[in-house]
């Protein structure tokens, strides 16, 4: 590819990721020019071959996502979940409890792929796709956790489902990702001893998804 293609590829790029960080309130050119410092009319042209992609859509100077992100956001979850069930199979057969992989959604967080413990007599049956605050319970509060800060992992007990204990670890490193990994269990968890297994499986899950 030629630096000037380059150059377009990273402004469409650009433009698709301003379009999806306007939320609800459709952009409007002016605002997407500033955004990723171009011209009106260069926004103009770089909407052209995203409008035939359908992935976005435009009302005169207003500017949204178009159903094509959907598409793609679908074949992006198988994709994860093949990825994250070595990790999470592993986790789970390390502490004996039910393993997960949390992503952010809103201002929810949502069960993507969920891993049960073999040789437990018993374990929490999580299901794919449940949903919670992200401020409720450790999946949630784990992807908040700032680089550096004192605490790697988030710890949760009774907040999801009654007398279940929870500890969660971010996936680092991965841009467009907020989510984490960890384990749900009705027995106590040593936090820890348990907090630094989900550490070291949201970083092996982050290699493996940078790969």
């Amino acid at each position: 590819m030629s630096r000037e293609g380059s150059l377009t590829l990273d402004r469409g790029l650009a433009l698709l990721q301003a379009v999806a960080d306007s939320g609800e309130q459709a952009a409007t050119i002016s605002e997407l020019a500033v955004a990723i410092g171009a011209s009106r009319a260069a926004v103009y042209r770089l909407l052209v071959p995203l409008s035939e992609r359908g992935l976005i859509w435009r009302d005169g100077t207003k500017v949204r996502l178009g159903v094509g992100v959907l598409r793609l956001a679908g074949q992006v979850l198988p994709q994860l979940r093949e990825a994250a069930r070595p990790v999470l199979r592993e986790l789970a057969e390390k502490v004996g409890a039910t393993a997960h992989l949390t992503v952010a959604q809103g201002d929810h967080a949502q069960a993507v792929a969920v891993v049960e413990p073999s040789w437990t007599n018993y374990h929490v049956a999580y299901r794919v796709g449940s949903m919670h605050a992200l401020a409720a319970g450790a999946a949630g509060r784990a992807m908040a956790l700032r680089p550096g800060a004192p605490d790697r992992w988030s710890v949760s007990t009774g907040e999801i489902e009654a007398g279940a204990s929870g500890v969660a670890a971010p996936v680092r490193g991965v841009p467009g990702l907020r989510a984490s990994v960890g384990v749900i269990s009705l027995e106590p968890l040593a936090s820890d001893e348990v907090g630094p297994l989900t550490v070291e499986a949201a970083a092996k899950l982050g290699e493996v998804l940078r790969s």
